[in-house]
């Protein structure tokens, strides 16, 4: 018979372990760009534009600052055509999470919301929304989210959940990648992997 002590402790593992989701575009395996611990201070190719991004104990606290005048906003500087970023997300309040690449302007993103899933390319203003997956996203849990770009094409899974999507301007070369969160979020096992486009001649 296992201990209750253990019992409860292989639980815990479990949930904090959300499965991973299976491949959405890319069928081959990435090289990993970013894996960040969160024990520690981000890397230098990670940079904050808006918002309060705080690494502690495996988990990135995300806060809006109203000084700010704009969701928080973390940018990663590694110009990846094609990429597969995974990560888990939680909110304690109805809130919203964005994963999303740019040029010399934003390409496209992946908007999580408390009423389900969307893709949109940024080629006007305001974005164009190419697809929608209507799906409650509960608060004080955690929610598994993979996002993959390759091509003209962009895909996501949220918990089992698959959205994707096709537009001409989502083959635009990117320059970076960046996360965004309404008002605040927790982050956690984030993994950035892909293919870095080649510099221009």
């Amino acid at each position: 018979m296992i201990p209750l002590r253990s019992f409860l402790s292989l639980i815990f593992v479990l949930a904090a372990s959300l499965p991973a989701a299976e491949p959405l575009l890319i069928s081959q395996p990435q090289p990993e760009i970013a894996s960040p611990s969160f024990k520690e201070p981000l890397d230098k190719t990670w940079s904050i534009a808006h918002g309060r991004w705080t690494p502690r104990e495996g988990v990135l606290d995300v806060v809006e600052l109203p000084e700010n005048k704009h969701v928080p906003v973390l940018h990663h500087k590694v110009p990846l055509q094609t990429a597969v970023i995974e990560c888990e997300v939680r909110f304690d309040k109805p809130g919203t999470f964005l994963v999303g690449c740019d040029a010399t302007k934003h390409v496209g993103r992946v908007i999580v919301k408390p009423d389900g899933l969307s893709i949109a390319e940024d080629s006007v203003k305001p974005s164009h929304t190419l697809a929608t997956l209507k799906l409650p996203v509960k608060t004080g849990e955690w929610h598994h989210l993979r996002v993959e770009w390759t091509g003209d094409q962009m895909a996501a899974n949220l918990d089992g959940h698959t959205l994707k999507a096709q537009h001409p301007y989502l083959a635009t070369p990117k320059t970076r990648s960046w996360l965004a969160v309404g008002k605040a979020a927790q982050v956690r096992a984030l993994k950035v992997s892909g293919t870095a486009r080649a510099a221009a001649k």
